[in-house]
């Protein structure tokens, strides 16, 4: 009796013990090379990176700049259009700002952190290659194409998670945070961020937001494997949002605007996970009435 064409290519891709660990050790050699590689690309433009990494600080500068100029009448949702673009500076708005390092080497273990930060993130399309490589044989022809897409998706979401920090969340936190500040004809209290300080926000923010991002594609390979379906998902959303605006909390700077830049795309990424899950049960019944239909056929 012949094996059906999915069974076939399980069994086409056996192999003994030995040759899967010799396997695994070349594309783990592949993996530390590109690494390696992304780190010495990341270190040789390490400046650049981190003044890329300056704007949101001088965004956040430039809207203080703003409220001053307005005599306090900006509020935070005046600001928050200047964010999304709705709304704009007037010239010459963005000030000069001061970082410091406390220790001899300080910048250079900065550098470093940062070089190894995006060397990951760098590299991820070919960590992420190497790992689908790795696995594909162990799936059926049906599940490696169902999970491509995934391989797609995860590093796209990711990247909107990190825009999103960049570009709207960051700035206003150090507008947040330079509105502390306490300048006075006899007492002046300063934020002078220290670089490592600094370098360790923004990376751990981009970190927290790019994972949090990733909530579609958890959901939908569970429900691609049976694990949840659409039914639970809906039934449990009271818990996920709630659950959500308890992480955005925690993962966030301490104030409400910030909870909700978060936890808001978070509930929109849920709901669409509801509806990606639904999607994959609806294929996965279609097939399987295929199925029977060719069985009764033979």
């Amino acid at each position: 009796m012949s094996l059906p064409d999915d069974d076939n290519d399980i069994e086409n891709s056996r192999a003994p013990l030995l040759d899967h660990l010799v396997e695994l050790r070349g594309r783990l050699i592949i993996c530390v090379a590109a690494v390696f590689v992304g780190f010495g690309i990341c270190f040789g433009f390490s400046k650049q990176i981190f003044e890329f990494l300056l704007a949101p600080f001088e965004m956040g500068a430039a809207l203080l700049a703003a409220q001053h100029a307005s005599g306090g009448h900006s509020g935070p949702f005046d600001l928050l259009l200047v964010l999304t673009g709705l709304k704009h500076l007037a010239p010459g708005m963005v000030k000069h700002v001061d970082f410091i390092f406390t220790g001899p080497l300080e910048l250079f273990y900065a550098k470093l952190k940062l070089s190894g930060f995006g060397a990951v993130v760098l590299t991820f399309p070919v960590l992420a290659w190497q790992l689908y490589r790795f696995v594909a044989p162990g799936l059926y022809k049906r599940e490696r194409n169902a999970f491509l897409p995934f391989l797609v998706a995860s590093p796209v979401l990711f990247v909107m998670g990190a825009a999103l920090v960049y570009y709207i969340m960051l700035p206003f936190v150090l507008w947040f945070a330079l509105g502390q500040q306490i300048v006075g004809p006899n007492v002046s209290v300063q934020l002078l961020p220290k670089v490592s300080d600094y370098l360790t926000l923004v990376t751990t923010l981009i970190l927290a937001f790019g994972l949090c991002f990733q909530l579609p594609v958890v959901l939908s390979l569970a429900g691609l494997a049976g694990l949840l379906d659409s039914k639970a998902l809906r039934s449990g959303r009271r818990y996920a949002i709630v659950a959500v605006f308890v992480v955005a909390a925690v993962i966030t700077p301490p104030d409400p605007i910030s909870q909700m830049t978060l936890a808001i795309p978070i509930c929109l990424l849920y709901e669409v996970s509801i509806w990606c899950v639904w999607l994959i049960e609806r294929r996965r019944k279609k097939n399987e009435a295929s199925e029977s239909r060719d069985i009764v056929a033979t």
